[in-house]
């Protein structure tokens, strides 16, 4: 079932988005600001004090030549705003008013363009995109390399200390982008051990695969499980791994729960489904 395709709307629909690397500042305090803004004028953006190094998340919005970012907190206030006028994804300077919404405090923001992942004219190396998530004494920025005329992939991950910036860990993978969002953060082994996954792949219909690094508490550094499946679910209560996995427009699905010993994936139980036009519901059948 696992089939591997090309998917023709992904790709379309990260080449119509602007994602664009800047750095500058906010008043005299300097700023990472990576933002991916869509052709109909919505999209997100990261951006951390270089001095924190702890990302922050903002939702974006065009209105005629204002982009405006909104920021909120952990329950979903606005916090701050975050304005752009006249903006243009060709401009290699962007400068705009970051505005706390609480106290009216406004401060300048001044930004320089360092590359656009989207100029299909262009082919590079390793370029660093800063990631959404972090851990509490570290963050991920994603290694991304890209033929010219062709697609970008991810080629790694780096994971540096905050605040001093020094390269804890460079692992190696080979994975599709997906916008701004490719790490996530979990603990996988439930083990008590915050850990981090990479997006993998997208295959038919919903499915999607991740490649899972674990945390060595004697090393204090990470490694790549064996952990694999389609769309992972990680259940800290119950300390197990599901796995969803359909095809054939949903007519056809596999759920799978899986234990974890010894850091690997222990099958416990199967369940296979297929659509019956008959009954107009699912039936139970043989896995293969």
């Amino acid at each position: 079932m696992k089939q591997k395709i090309t998917i023709l709307f992904l790709l379309m629909t990260i080449f119509a988005s602007a994602q664009i690397n800047y750095k500058g500042f906010i008043d005299k305090y300097p700023i990472e600001f990576v933002t991916d803004i869509y052709s109909d004028g919505q999209g997100t953006a990261i951006y951390a004090y270089c001095n924190f190094d702890t990302p922050i998340v903002l939702n974006a919005k065009l209105n005629g030549k204002t982009l405006v970012f909104t920021e909120k907190d952990k329950n979903d206030k606005e916090t701050a705003k975050l304005s752009f006028e006249n903006y243009s994804a060709e401009s290699d300077q962007l400068n705009g008013i970051w505005k706390d919404l609480i106290s009216g405090k406004e401060l300048k923001i001044s930004l320089t363009k360092e590359f656009d992942l989207n100029n299909n004219g262009e082919e590079w190396i390793e370029r660093e995109i800063l990631q959404p998530v972090s851990l509490k004494d570290k963050y991920f920025k994603l290694v991304i390399s890209k033929e010219k005329g062709g697609s970008s992939g991810v080629s790694g991950i780096k994971i540096i200390e905050k605040k001093t910036d020094k390269l804890i860990q460079k692992a190696e993978v080979s994975c599709q982008l997906w916008g701004l969002y490719n790490v996530n953060v979990g603990d996988y082994n439930f083990d008590g051990f915050e850990e981090f996954s990479v997006f993998e792949s997208s295959y038919a219909g919903p499915n999607t695969s991740r490649i899972y690094f674990l945390f060595n508490p004697k090393t204090g550094k990470y490694f790549e499980s064996s952990f694999s499946g389609t769309s992972l679910e990680f259940d800290s209560k119950t300390k197990r791994i599901y796995e969803h996995n359909q095809c054939c427009a949903g007519r056809s699905i596999e759920r799978a729960e899986y234990k974890v010993v010894n850091n690997k994936m222990i099958l416990v139980k199967k369940t296979c489904l297929e659509y019956d036009d008959k009954i107009q519901d699912y039936k139970n059948i043989k896995c293969d």
